[in-house]
């Protein structure tokens, strides 16, 4: 038994050091275009040169993301199908508890924490509130009169805006889209007053004078965007919120492994090149390694969990 395990260890070690030898299949649950994507096809290609092979960008939309993050989930523990995935993905441990078709806490295992992108808060121009500190005054005075729209149920951007109406002790309503696309449109048109996305999607829109920024959920002002307003400078309670962008892999995949994919990620990320790229988007540039990385996610699963549970928030069926 003991010369069975033994073996069986070499074996893994040996393909660990030969790692890879064929292109590596790389699952992005969401469309095309977007930061996911974005960010996953910048890396990985400058990953690629070192690791001496192909990787294939799959995208995989659906489900909010539950069908790609399935596929990575379900892959050979061989490094050769890798998963990123974003905020969405912590919200849904809580927004599908039980119902996932895996298990996200065991069958996908952080690699590297690629970026993170605070999230800011944009509003049609016809709302009277020039800044958070009236808008928190004037949502107070009309209850339920605001209506703040979101990419879906369960993003980032939603959860940020329910984060915000505790923290805040007001009283908004949620109108979900099916992407940001369609929820920008409808913040334009004055159909939703308030929308909180990335800076890479609002930021256009602000600069075009279809939308006021009102402040970045951020600890410090962004260097892409020196002129918008941390959400505390604007007066609103002092909240850092993001979405981001983390690398995955099926859990069982050897340490060896994980760790070279970790090490490729953080030199690809500290390429000059990439992190001014990631800068100008509005993205923190990390890569760090697969503790710290694991450190981050459940930090954020707990943090979400206890919005969703506070706010009552239920999955879309």
């Amino acid at each position: 038994m003991f010369r069975a395990l033994l073996l069986l260890a070499f074996a893994a070690t040996a393909n660990a050091q030969s790692y890879p030898n064929k292109p590596i299949r790389w699952v992005v649950p969401y469309t095309g275009g977007g930061i996911t994507d974005v960010v996953t096809r910048i890396v990985t290609q400058k990953m690629s040169g070192p690791l001496g092979q192909a990787v294939v960008v799959d995208n995989r939309p659906g489900a909010n993301s539950i069908l790609g993050s399935d596929l990575a989930a379900k892959a050979a523990p061989d490094g050769y199908t890798m998963l990123t995935v974003i905020a969405g993905y912590a919200a849904n441990v809580t927004l599908y508890q039980g119902k996932l078709p895996f298990d996200p806490l065991k069958d996908l295992v952080p690699v590297s924490l690629a970026g993170i992108a605070p999230l800011i808060m944009t509003v049609n121009n016809n709302l009277p509130a020039k800044d958070v500190r009236e808008l928190i005054a004037y949502a107070k005075a009309n209850p339920g009169k605001l209506n703040f729209g979101s990419s879906g149920i369960g993003a980032a951007a939603h959860l940020t805006c329910e984060l915000f109406k505790q923290t805040a002790g007001i009283d908004m309503v949620h109108i979900p889209f099916k992407g940001t696309a369609p929820a920008t449109q409808a913040v334009i048109a004055n159909d939703i007053q308030i929308l909180v996305d990335t800076p890479s999607s609002m930021m256009p829109q602000v600069r075009g004078g279809k939308l006021r920024a009102l402040g970045m959920f951020s600890g410090k002002r962004l260097q892409a965007f020196p002129d918008v307003p941390t959400i505390g400078e604007a007066g609103g309670p002092p909240l850092e919120s993001s979405t981001w962008v983390l690398f995955m892999a099926p859990g069982g995949t050897p340490k060896a492994v994980i760790d070279r994919l970790a090490a490729e990620t953080g030199k690809a990320i500290n390429e000059s090149e990439i992190k001014d790229r990631f800068i100008q988007l509005g993205i923190e540039p990390v890569g760090n390694s697969p503790d710290e990385a694991k450190r981050f996610l459940d930090a954020e699963i707990t943090k979400w969990a206890r919005v969703i549970n506070t706010a009552g928030v239920k999955a879309e069926q």
